[in-house]
């Protein structure tokens, strides 16, 4: 007969790359889960996974019982719930991914005070480099930028506009780009993320600007932009975007980078905001959670306040542009 303890060794080693990983998900020794695991296969008489010395994977009957185990595990965590109609109190535990640069600054506060008003939850915040499609074993995760090719329930939490900023002393040595085409002729900085082509640079911007330019543009009838690409070569890549704002701040070159995350620097002077007259393509903050039905209590209360409360903290809209420096 299968045990909760079998289903949840075949959730963990689905959400890991290796029986270690695995191991330490659940806090026990690497012999130990060999030993359970060659225990299931001989119990239901299926090879479950195939592993080496570094990698671990499922086989297809593996992957059947990890997806249907788990459905049954979030059952079994939820049942408790069902019975406490009248008690508003949340427990359990809450698992929350998200992008370091973002979640460290926006996403930590806003929790702290969730979890001030929720003191018997248990919230377990993991800041990833790639927290979508890595999402392991979260019950939500925060993702900024377009999100491809997802079987979640998208949900989303604020806009973030891309500006594209440089320092005072680069523009000063190299000159103001008067339009995308021009940024061929600059020191570009880069920044690799969520799987991105990261020196594809796409932008709109309102038709009655529009000028003939040799970057790659379609316009469609009726509508009042024009969308454009240009293909950059970087003079910097890095895959932090925090970094790349500070390579920015210290003349580097050229940044195309996060509003919440250039906001404070442009304001304080420390960049400038150049092409302001085109909209680079947005990055919005999406909350991902992986079904419609079955939802806890405390992840319901959990989307809510991160929807009222980030949305709250994203800046007005149409802000004013800032003036060119002199050359």
């Amino acid at each position: 007969m299968i045990q909760l303890e079998d289903l949840r060794l075949i959730e963990a080693l689905s959400q890991s790359a290796s029986l270690s990983a695995a191991a330490r998900m659940l806090n026990v020794t690497p012999p130990a889960l060999s030993t359970r695991l060659r225990k299931l296969e001989a119990t239901l008489g299926l090879a479950l996974a195939t592993r080496t010395s570094r990698q671990l994977s499922l086989t297809a009957e593996g992957e059947r019982l990890a997806r249907e185990g788990s459905a049954l595990l979030a059952q079994l965590e939820a049942l408790p719930e069902s019975f406490r109609h009248e008690d508003k109190r949340l427990t359990g535990t809450l698992r929350i991914s998200a992008p370091f640069g973002y979640g460290r600054h926006h996403v930590a506060p806003v929790l702290a005070r969730f979890g001030l008003l929720h003191p018997e939850l248990t919230l377990q915040f993991d800041l990833r480099e790639t927290p979508w499609p890595d999402k392991h074993d979260s019950d939500a995760v925060i993702h900024v930028g377009t999100v491809r090719d997802s079987s979640w329930i998208a949900r989303p939490l604020a806009p973030n506009d891309r500006w594209l900023c440089a320092s005072p002393a680069y523009l000063q040595r190299h000159g103001v780009p008067p339009d995308p085409q021009a940024l061929l002729q600059h020191r570009c900085i880069c920044i690799r993320e969520n799987d991105e082509d990261v020196t594809l640079w796409r932008f709109r911007r309102p038709a009655k600007a529009a000028v003939k330019s040799s970057a790659k543009s379609t316009a469609t009838p009726g509508r009042q932009t024009t969308r454009d690409s240009v293909r950059v070569v970087p003079a910097c890549t890095t895959n932090d975007g925090s970094v790349a704002r500070e390579w920015a701040e210290q003349g580097l070159g050229l940044v195309l980078r996060s509003e919440w995350d250039t906001r404070e620097a442009v304001a304080a002077g420390r960049l400038v905001r150049v092409l302001a007259d085109w909209d680079f393509e947005s990055a919005p903050v999406t909350l991902l959670v992986p079904t419609r039905r079955g939802r806890t209590a405390r992840l319901q209360a959990l989307m809510a306040f991160l929807e009222d409360a980030l949305a709250a903290m994203a800046p007005a809209r149409n802000p004013s542009r800032p003036s060119r420096p002199s050359r």
